[in-house]
């Protein structure tokens, strides 16, 4: 036999089926129809599971997208209610302000004790919600919580430090909110 033949022969092996087991073939069976009704059955029950699965990707798909529309609305009450807390807090402070506008000071004194009050009631209300006011006199200037204004040449001082804070700088809880605005020491030496 030629290589091209002997080839040709294995390659014929190597694609037919294999023996049909015992009940499978075509003579046992009574002919061919039996066996394409059991292929279309099976087509059948296939197709009938792939529409359960496709059924259920779409419901899961469905239920997603219900908990993303639901987590997102959650999310916009709870920015909601967090601010109206922090409102909350700070109306007794406007309320004293109001009254402390429609009173009739007897001295300057009466009125600055006043405002020292509500200033103080601000100050808590601020430190309740997590907020605190930034040290920032005397301190070695960090331009991470300090913004400079000003270099003031000056013996008195450390060089680079906060000689006066012009504005106070706050952060709530470990996040700056405002840089202090401050005047800083340059030695002339």
């Amino acid at each position: 036999m030629s290589d091209k033949k002997r080839n040709s022969a294995e390659l014929e092996l190597d694609h037919e089926l294999p023996p049909a087991e015992d009940g499978d073939s075509p003579s046992s069976q009574g002919g061919s129809a039996p066996s394409i009704a059991g292929a279309q059955s099976e087509l059948e029950k296939v197709k009938a599971e792939c529409a359960a699965y496709l059924d259920r990707a779409a419901r899961i798909q469905a239920e997603f997208e219900n908990y993303r529309k639901r987590s997102a609305r959650q999310q916009e009450e709870f920015r909601e209610y967090a601010v109206a807390e922090a409102i909350r807090s700070l109306l007794p402070i406007l309320d004293s302000l109001d009254r402390a506008l429609k009173t009739n000071a007897a001295s300057l004194e009466d009125f600055r004790s006043g405002i020292e009050l509500i200033d103080k009631q601000f100050h808590d209300a601020l430190s309740k919600l997590g907020v605190e006011p930034l040290e920032a006199q005397g301190q070695p200037f960090d331009p991470n919580l300090h913004q400079a204004i000003q270099m003031v040449d000056t013996d008195k001082v450390e060089d680079n430090h906060v000689i006066d804070e012009l504005q106070r700088g706050y952060k709530l809880k470990d996040r700056l909110l405002r840089p202090a605005m401050v005047r800083v020491a340059r030695n002339t030496k």
